[in-house]
């Protein structure tokens, strides 16, 4: 499974790549107008998140010759709820972008779809309690041991920290409060991944406060 800075990477989140072909072929599904919130959309298998998606193909252009260019073998996926949009052109097999497309996609869903914080007395969900480190004081021994990046486990506990900081109108020291971490020790987590700490300085940003690096 890659992890969260190679799928936000590999997405090309600033900018997606033009296809060759102007006719971007979509294929609808009769149950793209499932409704789910953002922490159900994470745990869907591949087909009931296909449900809820649009996936158009085209000839992808770059690096590759011309075998790459004669089949319409890219796919780009549509979050029908989200408006989400992630794509995969790096394979001469459809099957294997859309595989890949999908995998970028759940990343993006934990990235970029938050979901509301109720912080009156406020428990980290389990997701998130995987996720932190072993000096939290919150964290019980029974979480085992801290799930990074490369664990695909990593993307519902990096949404419910984003909820969590969002909620908190971007602020580290108070969300490292409620996690039972220190600011420091809760920054060098969220530095810990790139894709992870450009999200926190997109909220942060978004309030005025200057982005962690």
């Amino acid at each position: 499974m890659a992890n969260a800075n190679m799928l936000w990477s590999s997405a090309k989140i600033l900018g997606f790549p033009s296809p060759i072909a102007s006719n971007v072929r979509w294929a609808s599904s009769s149950n793209a107008n499932s409704v789910c919130n953002g922490k159900q959309y994470l745990v869907l298998s591949d087909e009931e998140l296909m449900k809820q998606c649009e996936m158009g193909t085209f000839k992808a252009s770059g690096p590759g010759g011309q075998h790459r260019n004669k089949r319409e073998s890219a796919v780009r996926l549509k979050h029908i709820p989200t408006g989400i949009i992630a794509q995969a052109v790096e394979d001469r097999s459809q099957h294997k972008n859309r595989s890949s497309a999908l995998a970028r996609l759940r990343a993006l869903l934990a990235l970029k779809v938050r979901n509301p914080v109720d912080l009156e007395d406020y428990s980290p969900p389990p997701e998130l309690l995987q996720i932190l480190p072993l000096k939290s004081t919150v964290r019980p021994p029974e979480c085992g041991p801290q799930i990074g990046p490369n664990n695909s486990k990593f993307l519902p506990g990096m949404q419910a920290l984003l909820d969590l900081i969002s909620t908190l109108d971007g602020s580290v020291s108070d969300t490292a409060k409620l996690l039972g971490l220190t600011t420091g020790a809760l920054s060098r987590l969220i530095l810990s991944d790139d894709a992870l700490r450009m999200a926190v300085n997109d909220i942060r940003m978004s309030k005025g406060l200057k982005p962690l690096k």
